[in-house]
């Protein structure tokens, strides 16, 4: 007779030891599995130590590439090379030069589209974190690039104001170490980059009221697009000015929120380039020292082809190529009678006093007896060397009438202040009467090809300076007359001679018809020994190995 067996307490039992031994694997699957990616996490953790320690060593790699030419203004002989200690990890880098520099086009940022002489570095940099051997290598392209100023059809090198009673448009880049201040009675157009490192406002810097003209910049697409926004202007005073101006203008409108920086010359005295035209004793930054005509407290002196120097005084006064004449005439802004030295640019060249390498200096010192001492340059219609001619004078520089307006070559003029002078000024002998009313000083149209270099005063809470569009100086009543110019302005300080406050009383302001000199963009059409801004760039990044030391040394052996 068979039994069954009833009672299922023993398979109960048994079952619960199941469950409990599989929740007994399941727990510790858990605790392996959480084990193991606390161990992940903490490895990502030392690798990120690794890798942030060597993008520390390329900071500090750029550094001394930085403070390697700030020193000494040149690239460094011996590559900077170099170890330490960064957050818990062993940190070396190297610099290595990638050869010789080159000229070429500028490809990224605001500076792209330019020309300029490239030296390029590779900086390589290791991290190792000590405390669980984590390794990572990194590498950066290091450029260094000298870009001619005199591609900006606007450089200031302090705050910047526009603000034009008429149609204004400008051609080319804008660019202010400062601040930039605009606005227009009518409009103003600008067609490029507008940059500043400070900010970008719309409005007044000083005194005066706020006026309400369109302001319009190209776009990315090559369409103009207004700083209009409704009954306001887009401007950093804006709270979401980063996004909404990326987004109007597709970043060809930066200032500081943007990350944008002033874009310095490579000087010894960097904090004054005022001292690109002083005299070059105890100064390396002066323009006496390269040029090859020198005319210094009265005496001209002229570079041979052999390389020695002579007196050319004498001939250059018998030829007519050098005038001086104490109280030649009277410069109603500065309420002073101009001791004038006259360069006839003409006789200059045809009796062969030009400078060889297109370069010449003056300096007259106040201190020597003359109240008001000045260069004037007369009959420069024609510049005749094709190298063409940069003119740098200490004091405040006046032309005379038309000037490289035939047979255009690459001209620059820079001087502590520049006044331009109409053809009537010479025609009718307006020298006798520099003292009238304006209104006996009328303007001809004139045509003045050159980029210039100078300096202005700063606008105060009670007076302006003038802006951009009273930046070249005049001293006659060019009412309905136009002042044909194309160029570079640059302007790089605040006068220290030529220092008297900007208004209206003295002259009236010609049609402006103004224009960036697109020749300039070819660096074989840049005036003799043009000025150039330096600029650091990273222009490459790479990752090239993350991994634990030991584990990668091990991998290495087994191989």
């Amino acid at each position: 007779m068979t039994k069954h067996l009833t009672s299922q307490r023993g398979v109960a039992t048994l079952i619960a030891l199941i469950l409990v031994g599989m929740l007994t694997l399941i727990g510790i699957a858990a605790i392996s599995t959480s084990e193991d990616e606390v161990t992940i996490a903490g490895n990502e953790m030392q690798e990120m130590r690794a890798f942030y320690a060597a993008e520390g060593g390329l900071e500090m790699a750029a550094a001394a590439l930085h403070q390697q030419y700030d020193s000494t203004g040149a690239p460094p002989t011996i590559m900077p090379t170099g170890e330490g200690m960064y957050n818990f990890c062993n940190v070396e880098y190297d610099v290595t030069d990638d050869g010789a520099a080159e000229q070429r086009d500028l490809s990224a940022g605001t500076l792209a589209g330019l020309h300029a002489l490239v030296k390029s570095f590779t900086i390589t940099s290791t991290g190792l974190n000590t405390l669980e051997d984590s390794k990572v290598q990194l590498s950066q392209t290091f450029e260094t690039a000298l870009v001619p100023i005199f591609q900006f059809a606007v450089f200031y090198g302090n705050d910047l104001e526009i603000a034009p009673g008429p149609n204004m448009t400008l051609i080319g880049r804008v660019h202010s170490n400062g601040d930039l201040w605009v606005q227009a009675n009518s409009s103003l157009n600008m067609d490029s980059y507008v940059t500043a490192s400070g900010d970008i406002k719309h409005g007044r810097k000083g005194a005066g009221g706020v006026s309400s003209g369109d302001i319009q910049i190209k776009n990315t697409d090559g369409d103009y697009v207004s700083m209009k926004m409704g009954g306001d202007f887009l401007d950093a005073d804006y709270s979401d000015w980063y996004d909404s101006s990326v987004a109007r203008w597709g970043g060809r409108v930066q200032d500081q929120s943007h990350g944008q920086s002033a874009l310095n010359l490579p000087l010894t005295n960097s904090d004054d380039p005022h001292k690109l035209i002083e005299r070059a004793a105890g100064n390396p930054d002066s323009y006496e020292n390269l040029a090859t005509l020198k005319i210094i407290d009265g005496v001209a002196t002229r570079q041979m082809s052999d390389g020695t120097w002579q007196d050319v005084t004498a001939a250059m006064l018998a030829s007519g190529a050098l005038t001086y004449t104490s109280d030649k005439f009277y410069d109603q802004r500065e309420g002073e009678w101009v001791d004038a030295t006259e360069i006839d640019v003409e006789a200059m060249y045809d009796n062969g006093f030009a400078p060889r390498n297109g370069v010449a200096y003056f300096s007259d010192d106040i201190s020597s007896g003359s109240e008001w001492p000045a260069l004037r340059l007369t009959n420069g219609a024609e510049i005749d060397d094709n190298q063409g001619l940069s003119v740098v004078s200490e004091n405040p520089m006046y032309t005379l009438g038309d000037f490289n307006s035939v047979d255009k070559k690459p001209v620059s003029l820079m001087g502590d202040a520049v006044t331009f002078l109409s053809n009537n000024w010479a025609t009718n002998n307006y020298d006798a009467k520099s003292t009238a009313s304006k209104s006996d000083r009328n303007a001809t149209h004139t045509t003045v090809n050159a980029s210039y270099l100078t300096g202005n005063t700063e606008t105060t809470s009670s007076n302006y300076n003038g802006g951009f569009e009273n930046l070249p100086r005049f001293l006659e009543k060019w009412s309905n007359k136009n002042f044909y110019w194309t160029g570079s302005a640059v302007n790089l300080w605040y006068s220290k001679q030529a220092n008297s406050t900007w208004n209206g009383t003295y002259y009236s302001p010609p049609i402006r018809s103004w224009s960036y000199d697109t020749d300039l963009d070819d660096p074989n059409n840049l005036p003799p020994e043009s000025p150039v801004v330096r600029v650091f760039q990273r222009t490459g990044w790479r990752q090239e190995h993350v991994a634990p030391g030991a584990v990668a040394a091990a991998a290495g052996d087994a191989n």
